[in-house]
């Protein structure tokens, strides 16, 4: 017992005898471990974070591993071009050695379309809903943390991924595009198909699919059936986006006089404008449609009707393809804007009626 005791005196002595570099080394050692610490969620967050890791992971990983064959379709689809001579002959004649290239961009832009579907139904539905089902919910009111972070911590991690995923897929995907971008044949630019898959707009689209899904969870408070609720609520935002879709842009209207019927009579649009509409234009400034004199049985016959009517050439309508970015912006802002309003709703909804 005494050797014992002698010897850790001995040790403890000697420990604070060289107090000075038993310190520093101690505190070099604890600056070390600190420095190569890595960043670890607590809290809320990671409360958060494991309750809907797998939802999380699985969106992230996806995103990965898409991005990588996107990635490499791309370096395929330049080898074709360069090796065709592309821009230097048209991709029409290329035939059907184009066509697996074309049929990989549209099968992925379908998938990228998707994904606002997905993404609401299956992480923004639940988000809450689930909790409110099956009781957890209630172990907020019961913890010193407000019900107002925890619903800011819940959207906030789940708007992070949604943003991440979707902008990365963005990026990456126009990027694909980009070498056949002028070439209607590809993808008309108007279509969802490009539209609604580069830019903000799959970020934008997402993002309030997702919180609309948590809005309608909240209030239905049942996860099967704010799931299927969702999915009624993110078809109808697609129908309604693609009716508007045009209405984001500046049409540009181009008038002629010089007749109807001769060879250049039409007017010249830029590369791949997109024609919204085509009128005859009278001497009087009125329009008619173009199909008037359409059952003439010939060309004089018809002139002869052209004539009576006073036609004296086009109008045309159309949106420069120079615009899509600005229409894309300008239809995000819309989207963010709406969906500023659904974070507001649920944060009201939380405070008041959440248990």
């Amino acid at each position: 017992m005494s050797t014992f005791t002698r010897s850790s005196a001995s040790t403890s002595t000697g420990s604070t005898s060289d107090g000075r570099n038993g310190t520093t080394d101690g505190t070099s050692g604890a600056t070390t471990t600190e420095s190569h610490r890595r960043p670890r969620l607590s809290g809320m967050t990671w409360l958060v974070w494991r309750q809907h890791r797998a939802a999380f992971w699985t969106t992230l990983a996806a995103t990965a591993l898409l991005v990588g064959w996107i990635v490499y379709q791309r370096g395929q689809l330049v080898d074709f071009l360069d090796g065709y001579g592309y821009p230097g002959k048209n991709l029409y004649e290329a035939g059907g050695r184009f066509q697996q290239y074309n049929d990989a961009l549209a099968f992925v832009s379908t998938g990228l379309q998707a994904l606002p579907i997905l993404l609401g139904v299956s992480l923004g539905a639940p988000l809450i809903a689930g909790d409110l089902e099956n009781g957890t919910a209630k172990l907020v009111a019961a913890q010193s943390m407000s019900r107002t972070r925890w619903l800011a911590t819940k959207l906030a991690l789940a708007g992070l991924v949604v943003v991440v995923s979707t902008g990365v897929l963005s990026a990456v995907f126009g990027w694909w595009w980009n070498p056949v971008k002028s070439e209607a044949a590809v993808m008309e630019w108007t279509s969802g198909a490009a539209f609604n898959t580069t830019g903000p707009v799959p970020a934008a689209l997402t993002l309030f699919s997702v919180f609309g899904g948590v809005a309608i969870g909240m209030v239905l408070r049942r996860t099967l059936t704010a799931m299927v609720v969702t999915f009624g609520f993110t078809i109808v935002l697609q129908l309604v986006w693609e009716h508007f879709l045009l209405s984001l842009g500046n049409v540009v209207t181009v008038t002629t006089n010089t007749g109807v019927t001769a060879e250049n009579a039409f007017p010249s649009l830029p590369h791949s404008a997109y024609e919204i509409d085509r009128s005859y234009v009278t001497g009087s400034g009125d329009l008619m449609g173009w199909s008037t004199c359409s059952g003439a049985q010939t060309d004089a016959a018809q002139q002869l009707c052209l004539d009576k009517a006073d036609v004296v050439g086009w109008s045309v309508q159309y949106l420069p393809m120079s615009q899509m970015n600005a229409m894309q912006w300008f239809g995000a802002s819309i989207l963010f804007a709406l969906t500023a309003g659904v974070v507001a709703f649920i944060f009201f909804w939380g405070r008041k009626r959440l248990f």
